[in-house]
């Protein structure tokens, strides 16, 4: 079943590089009491993600904060050193944004979310969405029909849903 509007988010556990290496990250922790966003892509590193989804989060930060929003989650089933690497090269982890590795996809799944394309070498991958969520229940959610285009789930299209 894909989650929609005014659902709950279960409980889920991602991955980020610490000092150490890669540590666990809870989702639970991250929404309680707290407005956040949350916008997924299909994998780190590929075109339409890299080029126009991240970046129309870095552009819209600001804006979002204004807005009460506590943290911006990119989220991608990937592994945390990929998720690391790509947020440094894209300038996405400068700007403030928390990367996380869906390494298992088994958020992705719970959700709903995922997908495959074979064709272009994306197995188990989340669609692209973004969406708003405020103390776990998500408040408004943007899915992209294809996975090539950013468009709903783009950083302005959310922000001007709330």
């Amino acid at each position: 079943m894909t989650i929609t509007t005014g659902d709950v988010l279960p409980g889920a556990t991602f991955l980020a590089m610490g000092a150490e290496g890669p540590q666990d990250v809870s989702l639970g922790d991250k929404m309680k009491g707290r407005k956040i966003v949350i916008f997924a892509v299909p994998g780190a590193y590929t075109g339409v993600c890299t080029t126009a989804h991240v970046p129309s989060f870095m552009r819209t930060k600001d804006a979002f904060v204004a807005k009460g929003v506590d943290e911006i989650i990119c989220i991608a089933v990937n592994d945390p050193f990929v998720m690391q690497a790509w947020g440094e090269s894209t300038g996405a982890t400068e700007a403030g944004l928390t990367m996380l590795a869906d390494a298992e996809g088994a958020f992705t799944q719970a959700i709903g979310m995922d997908f495959s394309a074979p064709p272009a070498g994306l197995i188990n991958r989340s669609r692209r969405y973004a969406m708003l969520v405020e103390d776990g229940v998500v408040k408004v959610l943007h899915l992209e029909e294809s996975p090539g285009t950013c468009e709903a789930s783009a950083g302005e299209s959310l922000l001007a849903a709330i």
